[in-house]
Order: C-alpha cells, then sequence, then structure tokens
C-alpha cells in the first residue's frame, strides 16, 4: 500500500466531514456519496454491502429521507497515513422532538475509511449495535418524533 501524507488524509476526512454536514443541512446525499470511488464498497452490517459509488448514493439518499434532523458528530478520530485508513466513533444523533433543551437521542457507530487517494474514498464500513439503534429510534419516536417521508420496510428491520 502507498503511503499518504498525514496532511493530504487529513484534508480528505475534513472534507468528507463537511460534506456530511452540507448533506445534512440540505436533505442532499449525492454529492457525499459522490466521495467515494466508481467501484467502492461500502459495509453497512444491519442493510448489507453496496458496490459502487452509485449504488451507495441510492441506499444513503434512501435511508437518510426519513431522518433529515439526524446529525453525527465525531467522539474521536485515528488516522493512519501509512495504510490511508481513518477509523472513528460518532453518535448518530436525533435532537429531542419536544424539547430542545432536552437529551438527544442517539447511539455510537465505528466507523472505517480506506482512502483511495485525490480526495476519494474506496471503501467505508460502519459496525453498531442494530438492536440500540432500533431501540434509540423506537424511543424517539414514542418521545413525539416523526420520520419525515413515508416508513420503510426496512427501517423497521434496522
Amino acid at each position: 500500500m502507498a503511503g499518504f501524507t498525514r496532511e493530504e488524509l487529513q484534508r480528505a476526512f475534513d472534507r468528507y466531514c463537511e460534506e456530511r454536514e452540507r448533506a445534512i443541512a440540505s436533505g442532499d446525499w449525492r454529492p457525499w456519496a459522490a466521495l467515494f470511488t466508481e467501484d467502492a464498497r461500502y459495509i453497512e452490517h444491519a442493510y448489507g454491502e453496496f458496490h459502487g459509488r452509485r449504488a451507495i448514493s441510492d441506499w444513503i439518499v434512501g435511508v437518510m429521507e426519513p431522518f433529515p434532523t439526524m446529525t453525527f458528530p465525531n467522539d474521536w478520530v485515528i488516522l493512519d497515513p501509512e495504510t490511508g485508513f481513518v477509523v472513528f466513533q460518532c453518535q448518530n444523533r436525533l435532537p429531542h422532538p419536544t424539547d430542545p433543551d432536552g437529551p438527544p437521542f442517539e447511539f455510537p457507530t465505528w466507523t472505517k475509511l480506506d482512502y483511495a487517494g485525490g480526495g476519494l474514498w474506496s471503501c467505508e464500513e460502519d459496525v453498531y449495535n442494530p438492536k440500540r439503534a432500533a431501540d434509540v429510534i423506537q424511543a424517539w419516536i414514542r418521545a413525539g418524533g416523526r420520520l419525515a417521508a413515508r416508513e420503510r420496510v426496512k427501517m423497521v428491520h434496522l
């Protein structure tokens, strides 16, 4: 594996986070998905494995549609320029639906990104507890949270 500079890897990760924030703000996740190579893999333990930028884009657009207020603040990040790996933990966070000062509903995800160079990623793998995710989402709904779009069968099986 060819190494990368820490600066290049940091810039690519910063861009990944910036595009994620833009996607949250706009609801359009396609520019975020464009950060992956054409032949990228996305491994999502609850939803399966997606091959190629288009499949990643189609999946992320659909899965995020019901949750336009979900954010993903990073708890910690490790960059390895020699391998091009970035590993981080973020929270999948939904704001309290009825109390702006109330605690958020959240669950942690560990993510590993494989950097391909040129600002693009060749693989992402997300690891989290699907039962905890489902419990958090159900608690958010019980507290008054509303899905922004029609509820999807896949969400029921999360």
